[in-house]
């Protein structure tokens, strides 16, 4: 399919991180431009684990949002050792914590207090069961002795196959998913699952981290990011999987801001900022697919309906056009750098 416009519903963000404070308040007006809600990590240096912290960050992002905004933040509870049923029952009351994070101990940005063992969120697991609150899962082992291109395929194996056979009713999205592994598994098992795919694991695979786009040798920081990116025959399997029209894989772009002297530090944070361009992104990843015509479904319909929510009636409009993407943005005090920082884009949002 060619065309030079591409007029959608508008999408929304199924997994999006906005930091707090003024950092949130310098990335916010990205997502709130391009997309009508978000479901927002709970991974804050605080973690949020009590729908009564989720309330109140939810405030901040409305306080933050801009002007004339209607962005709505959809909020997530931080998996614990020790989180109660009782509070996921606040949280199913609560209208707007939508689901529940697992983080494993150590997988990512800010998972220190992630989980330690799944059997010991157990009662936790089953309320959520009970309440059909989805599971949303980092889908990593955090194993010293396994190779972190296969960390994922290990966690399919080893954590979600055993859980999935535990809690069959359990709403689950196995979140930013990077191999062939997680594709096949998705698609093909029972039960209530759905998979969130980023723009940057569509457009990207591992030789981009060590080489520029003239296949010049030296490491590229801001295209480091958890689940770390795969071999090529992995991203074309991500490549098919988003294209294919199936509806078990919708947009989550995991935009994660860092300032840019921590990407580009010796111990550089993992992470990627796709939210200024996250729709001109994908619209490139799916042109390559020669899949223009399910790129609405997999942005803007196949998310709702997996969470049971009311799907937009605002409409958007895409246009082709060549723009540069600015290098930097402001960040608190600092800046960041987007993915494609300084390169030209094929596609430009209007309005």
């Amino acid at each position: 399919m060619s065309t030079d416009t591409l007029t959608i519903t508008q999408p929304d963000d199924w997994h999006l991180h906005l930091r707090d404070d003024a950092a949130m308040a310098s990335v916010l007006p990205h997502s709130a431009r391009q997309f009508a809600r978000a479901i927002v990590m709970p991974n804050l240096k605080s973690p949020i684990t009590t729908t009564a912290q989720a309330i109140a960050y939810r405030q901040r992002i409305l306080a933050a949002r801009p002007d004339h905004s209607s962005f709505e933040p959809m909020m997530t509870l931080y998996l614990t050792d020790t989180t109660a049923p009782l509070e996921i029952d606040r949280a199913s009351q609560s209208g707007v914590v939508r689901a529940v994070k697992l983080y494993p101990a150590g997988a990512t940005t800010n998972s220190e207090s992630g989980v330690t063992n799944l059997g010991r969120c157990a009662r936790a697991l089953e309320k959520m069961q009970q309440v059909a609150m989805p599971l949303l899962v980092h889908g990593e082992v955090t194993h010293p002795e396994v190779d972190v291109f296969d960390r994922e395929k290990v966690f399919v194996d080893d954590v979600l196959i055993p859980l999935r056979r535990d809690f069959p009713a359990l709403k689950l999205v196995f979140e930013h998913i990077t191999t062939q592994d997680a594709v096949d598994y998705v698609s093909e098992a029972d039960g209530p699952i759905a998979a969130t795919i980023t723009a940057h694991h569509l457009l990207l695979n591992r030789n981009s981290l060590f080489m520029d786009e003239g296949r010049r040798p030296g490491m590229r920081p801001h295209h480091y990011c958890l689940p770390v990116l795969k071999r090529e025959t992995h991203r074309r399997a991500l490549l098919a999987a988003a294209g294919s029209g199936n509806r078990r894989f919708f947009l989550g772009t995991d935009s994660a801001p860092h300032a840019k002297g921590d990407k580009e530090a010796a111990c550089g944070c993992a992470g990627c900022f796709t939210a200024a361009s996250a729709l001109e992104l994908y619209l490139e990843a799916f042109e390559e697919a020669n899949a223009l015509d399910r790129f609405e479904a997999f942005a803007s319909f196949n998310g709702p309906d997996f969470y049971g929510l009311p799907r937009n009636t605002r409409r958007i409009t895409l246009q082709r056009a060549n723009w540069i993407l600015p290098a930097e943005f402001p960040y608190a005090d600092n800046t960041i750098v987007p993915l494609r920082a300084g390169e030209k884009l094929r596609w430009k949002l209007q309005g």
